[in-house]
């Protein structure tokens, strides 16, 4: 009996994958003729491996958004295009004229107002109606831009003491008419322009400006707080090359006495014909509701050129429109000369921290580091902390509306302001509450003067409490970058 039914069930089985060989040969037959939804070629996916068939369907995903950009760009531009449905037939376009009043209240936008100091925590991301709109003003920004990096005279007029260029504004507006409306009453506008060349390779900087937190790690003394609150394209073929983000951001000067930017913008990379990329910034502010805009960011970036030996040229411009009234009398000349938010600013940042980066990953240690660190990743590790070091330092004592400061005492430029702060998550720090304390002043001598005295540790005991009146000995030096005080010690007090 148990060989019957064993016989039965074989013969059972047998006629089952009978059925499923026919079926399977089928389906064969069918997949060889079938043809590509999006491309129309040939499938033949029992002949391709997974990887394949996976880069196929991201090609066509990428086709298809490089023809809804052209097309964007196309009608901005005037240039003919491929039929593609740019917008859905029932959202009304609008012109690229955009003037303050254009960009006003809209429906969907929702209406809430935002305050200065939740600006950044509240605002959303765009609405699917102003998406279109957002990458037009990204385009005429990027060619503003370009423009900007490449004109010479009666754009940008030498200055007085004929050291920098200063922008003519009258001249700009005959020659951008179009863009985000005319300055608003009581703005001051700030224009500047610089050029460098810097030990980076044009694809790792264009990586650094495209990755929120890259960009706000490398530029820790101006950003104080940044967010991509949505990307409206990653780019094409694997790289930034068309992609689109609107941002969130803060700037600031390390002092609470000089109110920090805020900042709601798109950033568009475009790499052009000739090589050059380039990463521009244009606000968005005219798309929220708000009355409290105290900073407008019109077309500001930088192209990069790529250089021999793993260097780039960067062309920086920075153009605002700002309400700095909040600035204090102290700061006013250094906020006034552009070197506390202008492209001077962002370049040597850049270049110092290029610098900083090209030391830390060189392997050859130079004879003049002795001390008790001698492993690489000793070294590498006591340069990660001083960069968390700065970071930390920066958002001590900077005027972030993130954080309330409280003036402690008299009313001159030498108060000192108090803040509080939790600190959570914080590597190397215990969860708690943080105390900061800042005052800002003058001193009669040259900042040089100043910077050597303060990193000279034979004169240390004679401001720093903490080394209690010892004797101050370096036990390691670190050199990260051609100048003697760009470097990290490691001191040890030795007290009695």
């Amino acid at each position: 009996m148990k060989t019957q039914h064993e016989r039965h069930e074989n013969t059972q089985l047998r006629t089952e994958n009978e059925k499923l060989r026919t079926e399977n040969l089928r389906y064969r037959e069918a997949l060889s003729n079938a043809s590509c939804p999006n491309c129309g070629g040939p499938t033949a996916i029992g002949e391709m491996s997974f990887d394949e068939h996976h880069l196929r369907l991201e090609n066509a995903r990428l086709r298809e958004e490089i023809d809804r950009i052209s097309a964007i760009a196309a009608k901005y531009v005037g240039k003919p295009v491929v039929n593609y449905p740019l917008i859905p037939p029932q959202v009304p376009t609008r012109p690229l004229d955009l003037g303050v009043g254009n960009f006003g209240a809209q429906p969907g936008l929702g209406g809430e107002m935002f305050g200065a100091s939740d600006l950044l925590r509240s605002i959303n991301g765009p609405t699917e109606a102003d998406k279109p709109m957002i990458i037009e003003l990204a385009v005429a920004a990027m060619e503003e831009l370009f423009r900007m990096a490449q004109m010479g005279e009666p754009l940008w007029l030498p200055s007085l003491d004929g050291t920098t260029t200063e922008l003519s504004e009258d001249e700009y507006i005959r020659s951008f008419p179009r863009g985000i409306g005319p300055k608003p009453a009581g703005f001051k506008c700030e224009a500047s322009r610089e050029t460098a060349v810097v030990i980076m390779n044009h694809i790792s900087l264009v990586e650094i400006l495209m990755d929120v937190n890259q960009w706000s790690t490398v530029f820790s003394g101006i950003v104080s707080r940044a967010m991509t609150l949505e990307v409206l394209s990653t780019g094409v073929a694997g790289n930034y090359n068309g992609a689109f983000q609107v941002m969130t951001a803060e700037f600031q000067v390390p002092s609470p006495l000089v109110p920090t930017r805020e900042s709601y913008f798109v950033r568009y990379c475009k790499q052009h014909a000739d090589g050059t990329w380039a990463v521009v910034d244009v606000s968005l502010d005219n798309l929220r509701p708000s009355p409290v805009v105290r900073c407008r960011r019109r077309p500001s970036g930088c192209l990069i050129q790529e250089m021999p030996n793993g260097y780039s040229k960067v062309t920086w411009v920075e153009h605002v429109e700002v309400d700095d009234r909040g600035v204090h009398n102290i700061y006013k000349q250094l906020v006034n000369s552009g070197l506390a938010f202008g492209a001077k600013r962002w370049v040597a940042t850049l270049d110092r921290q290029c610098e900083r980066l090209a030391s830390a990953m060189a392997t050859n240690i130079p004879t003049g580091e002795v001390g008790v660190i001698t492993s690489q990743e000793g070294r590498k590790s006591m340069l990660k902390l001083a960069e968390r070091m700065v970071i930390s330092f920066c958002a001590g004592v900077s005027a972030s509306t993130a954080h309330t400061w409280t003036t402690l005492s008299g009313s001159g430029a030498d108060d000192v302001r108090v803040m509080t702060r939790k600190s959570v998550d914080d590597p190397g720090r215990p969860p708690g509450i943080v105390l900061s304390a800042a005052t800002s002043f003058w001193l009669p001598v040259p900042p040089k003067r100043v910077f050597d005295f303060l990193r000279d540790e034979n004169s240390r005991s004679e401001w720093d409490i903490l080394s209690n009146g010892g004797v101050v000995q370096e036990m390691a030096h670190i050199a990260n970058g051609q100048d003697t005080g760009n470097c990290v010690s490691l001191l040890r007090v030795n007290v009695g």
